[in-house]
């Protein structure tokens, strides 16, 4: 049985895999830079990607973000708020978005096309596990954590951050109610993936956003 369990998997990820190339050539072709946002639930990462969204809408650029959550379009409508085109992606138990949801519903996306946009930004499902898992073709996969969650967690989930291009710590304008220890946060994010851009941020303040935005720029350079 767990023979087959494993035989399972693989041939799930390595249709995933194909996929995910396949929507990497995709964006690629059409120019657009692509984040993959993961966090556990409650990490502040719906209020972080709504500034993200009306900071890059003020400067011009021309953003779209897919929004996946077991049920409800409750974090789809409060995007839907900054202006920017977006659909929800509702996964219905399912702890994470792969490669076929999300190139089915790039599919038809009424007034969406990728050569459109200057980023496309895919709100994962909240868990820490199983979006480590799956590559949904993104050119930046961004981990979140929250002053709320504790410095350890990058210990606590290795796999996740072992395979991020960037962290997030998110919340920061309540860091110090939390007691939360920023330079032991950064310690531990860089012993699992050393050398890796870290953004200290708050949405409600706006506080870091001037870097991550800075950062989002060098990546839609490097990709031109």
């Amino acid at each position: 049985m767990t023979t087959r369990i494993v035989e399972l998997r693989q041939g799930i990820l390595k249709k995933n895999d194909e996929l995910a190339r396949g929507l990497r050539q995709r964006y690629g072709s059409a120019g657009v830079l692509v984040l993959n946002l993961v966090s556990s639930p409650g990490t502040g990462k719906t209020a972080f990607l709504e500034r993200t969204l009306r900071e890059l809408r003020a400067g011009g650029a021309r953003v779209a973000a897919l929004v996946g959550d077991l049920e409800t379009d409750n974090d789809a409508r409060r995007l839907a708020a900054s202006g920017a085109p977006v659909r929800q992606i509702n996964t219905h138990g399912i702890c994470h978005l792969d490669a076929e949801m999300i190139d089915k519903h790039l599919a038809g996306w009424d007034g969406v096309e990728l050569g459109g946009l200057d980023y496309l930004f895919i709100e994962n499902v909240g868990n820490l596990v199983c979006p480590s898992s799956y590559d949904l073709g993104e050119g930046i996969r961004v981990a979140l954590l929250s002053v709320t969650e504790g410095e350890d967690k990058p210990l606590k989930y290795p796999t996740l951050f072992n395979s991020a291009d960037a962290a997030v710590i998110t919340k920061m304008d309540i860091a110090e109610a939390c007691e939360f220890d920023c330079e032991l946060a950064r310690k531990n994010i860089n012993e699992i993936r050393p050398g890796i851009r870290i953004f200290e941020t708050s949405a409600k303040t706006g506080a870091g956003m001037d870097e991550w935005l800075g950062y989002l720029a060098e990546g839609r350079t490097g990709r031109s």
